[in-house]
């Protein structure tokens, strides 16, 4: 468990760390994300890069795991 938590740590630290650079690259603003912009009001769904992430994580910890 202590080597989950600290594995999971490390990653949210390098994304952190590389967010500069990956809302460069769209990651966030791909077709299929939700956006609804009112006077005061700004509802972001990101259900595309969602979905992207999860493949990508879900094959390298399928690749990790083997």
């Amino acid at each position: 468990m202590p080597r989950l938590l600290i594995t999971l740590g490390l990653i949210l630290v390098a994304i952190g760390v590389l967010w500069p650079w990956l809302t460069k690259l769209g990651l966030g603003r791909l077709p299929g994300d939700i956006v609804i912009e009112r006077e005061n009001f700004r509802f972001y769904f990101p259900i595309t890069t969602s979905i992207l992430i999860s493949l990508i994580l879900s094959l390298l910890f399928w690749l990790f795991c083997r």
